[in-house]
């Protein structure tokens, strides 16, 4: 039997039950992402985005102004990529409604709705058609004109309406599921890109999903199983069998802007129209959300330095998350299974009960100065730890530690005076809010990649200060020479050429120099254009997905083409990066 309207228990089983979908139909809208930009992943951003509105709805009680509550912070805090911060407008200006009156009804849901639109159109400074705030909007106005329509139809009858009585919210429901729909299918004709690509936003087809899972709390229907898609199916092939999705957060083109910087800003609701007219002027994609002193901000553009110091200006930026939208190419699903009590590591254990002395040769007392760094994988944390690391931050190229797991590593090591090694260009700004966080002196060795960071731990020296570590490291870091071998997971078009998804990339500090057909043959495409005459050694990190005969392979190219350079080889085992590559 139908609900004729939702408590507190049904509106955070709403929630779980829009978290099932977009977990199930993650993979799919990703999968149909057509351009290769590391946040174009529409699917894993809103999963995300529920998993964190889940959590802290799981821990209220059921009572709707908490239950709300939860789900707007939840969702604020929560948001990834520019979907998931859209996302969680809606979701807050939903919830905020629905706080006020105290249960969802048929009225309710059409006025929420309504408050979600125009929410969701405020926070994009550049509203584009053909998107997720298309879809809402066309639901929103349905909602309304159906419950306005009941009530005039009643009173020519001389009947009453309310939005309470028996089939109300259920019918209301199935007419935005059907207006979503449509809208969703239309979103082509109002982008040219779309059309061209024969896909729909996915980022709409997300917000269809939300609409499924309130149907499901309503009167227990099933929810949709994701469309079926070859995985060797073409985009173009795929929507004639399943209405495919573009990702919202791609903004339909990778454009002129390399970097997408987010964080949360601590400021004044008066100084966010001063802090989103700075932004105007520095890129492009700039979502706003929040309210109440908080705010969840994201933009893409070419000056990450003038981007946060924007947020400076006018409160405390935290939590900053930078990400190169030109190198990154695989997806961020990985975060997804990371939970974060995993994410930090002191040597000896895990950061609960790990010991530092035993990774220090039992000199704990002497030593002054500490190291943290960022790695992924068992073999070059082996590296990192061998080398004198006091703790390890799981990240990389698609998983940016937040400012918090710095703080905690800081913190968990307990010394006065700490190095941090980032050893990624994208995390570098999060580890420099470090030192502002704590008690201990920070200082970051602003290393770029892990065979950057092999080379300032070289001239590491534990009984010296922070500051001369400093200067140290970050003279041997910016000696090294450094590349890595990666495979491309999307078709796109690059500044040395078209990317075939498959196709090997090489690439060093400058982008992207080599696009090949094999590995050997990019990573010894790659090696020409690094070694130089007086190089002597070349150092090989294997990850993952390289064999031993790979390496092998390697090796004897290098010693008929490089004779003078010797090959020395380390076990990385990290994902997506089959070589770590770096020489002197």
């Amino acid at each position: 039997m139908a609900l004729n309207h939702l408590d507190a228990f049904e509106m955070r089983a709403t929630m779980a039950w829009f978290r099932d979908a977009l977990a199930t139909h993650r993979g799919w809208l990703n999968q149909l992402n057509v351009y290769p930009v590391p946040d174009g992943d529409t699917g894993t951003n809103m999963a995300l985005t529920l998993e964190s509105v889940v959590g802290e709805v799981s821990g209220v009680s059921d009572d709707m102004a908490a239950v709300c509550g939860a789900i707007s912070h939840g969702s604020l805090m929560g948001a990834r990529g520019n979907s998931g911060v859209i996302l969680s407008q809606i979701l807050r200006a939903l919830a905020n409604y629905v706080a006020e009156v105290g249960y969802l009804d048929a009225a309710v849901l059409a006025e929420a709705l309504k408050r979600a639109s125009v929410a969701a159109d405020a926070a994009v400074s550049v509203p584009v058609e053909g998107t997720i705030l298309t879809v809402v909007r066309d639901v929103a106005n349905a909602a309304v004109q159906q419950v306005a329509d009941e009530e005039a139809t009643n009173d020519a009858t001389g009947g009453k309406f309310t939005a309470n009585s028996a089939g109300a919210l259920v019918d209301l429901v199935n007419r935005c599921l059907q207006v979503g729909r449509d809208s969703l299918a239309r979103t082509p004709e109002l982008l040219p890109q779309l059309a061209r690509a024969r896909v729909v936003d996915a980022g709409g087809a997300g917000f269809v999903l939300l609409l499924d899972a309130l149907a499901t709390a309503i009167d227990g229907r099933e929810l949709p199983e994701p469309p079926s898609v070859d995985a060797g199916v073409g985009v173009g092939a795929a929507i004639s069998d399943s209405d495919g999705a573009v990702d919202s957060d791609s903004e339909l083109d990778a454009g002129a802007f390399r970097y997408e910087v987010m964080f949360f800003l601590e400021a004044p609701d008066d100084g966010v129209a001063e802090f989103r007219q700075a932004w105007d002027e520095l890129g492009d994609s700039i979502v706003i959300v929040g309210g109440d002193g908080l705010w969840n901000c994201h933009i893409h553009s070419n000056q990450i330095g003038a981007s946060i110091e924007a947020g400076i200006a006018v409160g405390r930026p935290f939590e900053i998350r930078v990400t190169d939208l030109f190198e990154q190419v695989e997806h961020i699903e990985s975060l997804v299974e990371t939970p974060a009590s995993s994410a930090i590591t002191i040597l000896g254990g895990t950061a609960s009960g790990g010991n530092l002395e035993s990774s220090l040769s039992g000199e704990t007392k002497a030593v002054r100065t500490a190291v943290v760094a960022v790695s992924v994988g068992s073999g070059v944390r082996r590296i990192f730890e061998s080398l004198g690391v006091g703790a390890i931050i799981a990240g990389g190229q698609t998983m940016n530690p937040a400012t918090e797991d710095f703080v905690q590593a800081v913190e968990l090591l307990g010394f006065q005076e700490v190095i941090v090694l980032p050893n990624n260009k994208n995390i570098v700004p999060v580890a420099e809010q470090v030192d502002a966080c704590v008690e201990a002196i920070v200082k970051v060795v602003p290393t770029r990649a892990i065979v950057e960071g092999l080379a300032a731990l070289v001239v590491y020296d534990p009984l010296a200060s922070a500051a001369q570590n400093c200067e140290a490291m970050s003279d041997a870091a910016a000696e090294a020479v450094t590349g890595e071998v990666t495979r491309a997971v999307r078709d796109t078009q690059s500044e040395i050429g078209h990317i075939v998804k498959g196709q090997w990339l090489g690439l060093d500090r400058q982008g992207l120099r080599v696009v090949a057909s094999s590995l050997l043959e990019a990573t010894t495409d790659l090696l020409e254009e690094l070694l130089c005459e007086d190089h002597e050694l070349l150092t090989v990190i294997y990850g993952a997905d390289a064999t031993l005969a790979q390496v092998e392979e390697l090796r004897g190219w290098l010693a008929e083409n490089h004779p003078e350079v010797e090959m020395e080889v380390h076990e990385g085992n990290q994902p997506l990066y089959p070589f770590y590559l770096g020489v002197e």
